[in-house]
């Protein structure tokens, strides 16, 4: 590991006046993907400003019925707490089904969101890597893309962002707080991260210096449950092959709304807005679902060996939903 030097910041004020003093800083979370990627030689920051004990680590209920977590909100504690596991259904599961408790213990909900690929390409500095190194090659492409992009990818890159936590964010309409010396913004989570075009080395739309320092969620209806379901190659600490997030409100059989998110896909969660569409308005009906993740899935470009995925999303959609359409009616399972 190269040398660096290293700040615990006690306020956000000191740590964004700290990156504004030292160009390439990086900000250090609970360090479970960062510290890995200096251990790989795939990063290298001279200078580590730690936030991980600034006090952002509360969730607190808005005045409106929702939820506001902060940026050092430990993934454990986030799954475990009661209004995230009563009304964020989807969320708590997502987490919970990430990693392992160790590190659930350690990762916070900013460092969750911008976690990187691990695309072996990416985390091996020996092959060429465009999102390590622009202009170098996706090698991925007709290499090693099992568990790679099919929806969103360019010529440029085929990874794939391995966040479970932000797939249920995304469907759940969730909002990401910024804050630099400029001042603070808001950006929906479902456009936080980037597709990757010509540019994969950029994973966010975040820019230099801006720190993470909380996410919000909207009021949930008790009438439109949640949840989360992933496909992966083991039963613990695998990333997803395929996932969905997914929130369905249904009324007299009818879809009334519902938001759907794929993780595992793409470079970034997946909104599912082409299926929401087909949902809306339709009967809550197994084959509604199939027909939603149908016209969500069209646009999937799968590469030699990876065109399973497509299949795979689609039945974890139709088995959520019809779960989902079954709570929301009082157990009556969809036809």
């Amino acid at each position: 590991m190269r040398p660096f030097s290293y700040l615990r910041a006690s306020t956000a004020e000191e740590a964004l006046e700290a990156f504004a003093a030292h160009p390439g800083a990086q900000f250090l979370g609970g360090g479970t993907n960062l510290v890995d990627l200096m251990k790989l030689g795939v990063a290298a920051p001279e200078f580590l400003i730690d936030v991980s004990r600034l006090p952002l680590d509360r969730i607190e209920e808005t005045p409106d019925g929702g939820l506001r977590v902060g940026a050092a909100v430990r993934n454990s504690d986030l799954a475990a707490h009661p209004i995230v596991r009563t009304r964020y259904t989807a969320l708590s599961q997502a987490l919970l089904s990430g990693a392992s408790g160790q590190l659930r213990n350690t990762a916070t909900t900013g460092g969750n969101l911008l976690q990187r690929t691990r695309c072996p390409y990416f985390q091996d500095p020996s092959k060429p890597c465009n999102k390590r190194e622009p202009g170098t090659g996706c090698p991925a492409r007709e290499g090693a893309h099992r568990d790679l992009a099919v929806l969103g990818h360019s010529a440029h890159c085929v990874a794939t962002h391995p966040s479970d936590m932000a797939v249920a964010l995304a469907a759940l309409d969730a909002v990401v707080h910024l804050r630099d010396l400029r001042g603070e913004r808001t950006v929906p989570v479902t456009d936080f991260h980037r597709l990757p075009g010509d540019r994969p080395d950029l994973d966010t739309v975040a820019r230099p210096g801006e720190l993470i320092t909380a996410v919000s969620l909207p009021p949930r209806p008790a009438a439109a449950p949640s949840g989360y379901r992933k496909a992966r190659d083991r039963a613990s600490y695998a990333f997803a092959l395929a996932s969905v997030a997914a929130a369905v409100r249904v009324e007299d059989g009818v879809v009334a709304d519902a938001s759907l998110a794929f993780g595992g896909l793409a470079h970034r969660p997946w909104r599912a807005r082409a299926a929401e569409d087909v949902l809306r308005g339709a009967p809550a009906t197994a084959r509604t679902f199939a027909r939603a993740a149908d016209a969500e899935l069209a646009a999937a470009e799968p590469l030699r060996d990876n065109a399973f995925k497509v299949t795979l999303a689609r039945n974890l959609a139709v088995g959520v939903l019809s779960d989902l359409a079954s709570r929301a009616e009082g157990g009556r399972p969809p036809t």
